[in-house]
């Protein structure tokens, strides 16, 4: 079992964004301090949501913060910046890192950051496809050209080539960062699939939906002609809220206080490019039930839905968001707890 924290740098009501980038900082530095395996950052333009506007950036600070926790991003996404600029930091901080960076990746939503970063509704819901084949190209490759209808260009050399991490003897030891794809829709789980790449599945499923998607996954990748083997073994990450106290009630208490007032400010910020009509989520129902899905309660409770959820899933990998109290203490304490009180419990 690999559990991670999952961290949107979330701005709760009366706070500013420094205070909330300062508690996704620490939140990282006391996992890796805790052990657990690794932490996910999120990426949001324009709301206070999540106010980490490049996850990668943020990576780049916690890699050079860490020496053993992986950091990866949850997600980059895709539509709203050249995969090839992408490939490019991810290549670097691979290489900087000793391989301990991830690059998730993922379609975003259909908001007015495609106006202003030029991507355009049509980069959002054509584009993805051939966005991610030339990331994954740049990410493989000596050399790449772009011969898409968005990405045209001619051949150039890849520098730095993410597949020349040296090992301690000096050699070449790996063929680049590992890639992750956010699927929320059967049709993202097929192009993982076909790609071979593990998916990201969002805290908003339950365990029935996640097993749904990957067992999809597994027959597509099948299909795709990828080896029974890597198959078996691809490493999806299964999102998720974890609140640690000694009573569940309490657990519950704190995110039920805390998380309705940030969802509504947060998702109620978000503009969509065309117009589109939106439909919020009720926070106050949403936040009850991540209370009753995810690892909310005692270590016991929490290691037993971890189990659960793993048991019924396949997926044992886990990125939960830590930081639903709003408040920096609160969230250190949560962590810790995580990685001292419940991880042991799942080895």
């Amino acid at each position: 079992m690999r559990v991670g924290t999952f961290v949107l740098a979330a701005q709760f009501p009366g706070q500013g964004p420094g205070e909330a980038l300062h508690r996704a900082i620490r939140s990282a530095e006391v996992a890796e301090e805790s052990g657990l395996d690794s932490v996910w950052l999120a990426e949001h333009h324009f709301v206070p949501y999540g106010v980490c506007p490049s996850a990668v950036t943020l990576a780049a600070l916690l890699l050079g913060r860490t020496r053993r926790i992986r950091v990866g991003t949850a997600v980059s996404v895709l539509p709203t910046q050249h995969p090839v600029a992408l490939g490019e930091q991810a290549a670097l901080l691979h290489l900087t890192s000793g391989g301990r960076f991830t690059l998730g990746v993922g379609r975003g939503g259909p908001w007015i950051d495609l106006e202003v970063f030029g991507g355009g509704l049509e980069a959002y819901e054509k584009g993805f496809p051939e966005s991610l084949g030339l990331l994954l190209d740049w990410l493989r490759e000596p050399r790449v050209a772009g011969r898409g209808e968005r990405y045209g260009f001619r051949e150039v050399a890849v520098v730095p080539r993410a597949g020349e991490l040296l090992d301690r003897d000096g050699t070449e030891c790996d063929p680049g960062p590992e890639v992750i794809v956010a699927c929320t829709s059967p049709k993202t789980v097929r192009l993982a699939a076909e790609h071979g790449l593990p998916m990201l599945l969002g805290m908003h499923c339950g365990d029935e939906e996640k097993a749904e998607m990957v067992a999809l996954w597994r027959s597509c990748a099948l299909a795709a002609g990828h080896c029974p083997d890597s198959v078996r073994r691809a490493a999806h990450v299964s999102a998720g809220v974890a609140q640690i106290a000694d009573r569940a009630e309490d657990a519950a208490e704190t995110l039920v206080k805390a998380m309705p007032g940030w969802l509504r400010q947060g998702l109620d910020a978000h503009v969509t490019v065309d117009g589109r009509h939106r439909v919020m989520r009720d926070p106050v129902g949403y936040t009850e039930l991540l209370c009753s899905i995810h690892p909310v309660g005692p270590p016991g409770l929490a290691a037993d839905r971890l189990a659960a959820t793993a048991e019924r899933t396949g997926i044992t990998r886990f990125a939960l968001l830590v930081e639903g109290s709003g408040d920096l203490v609160a969230t250190e304490e949560n962590v810790a707890r995580l990685g001292t009180e419940v991880l042991p419990l799942l080895e």
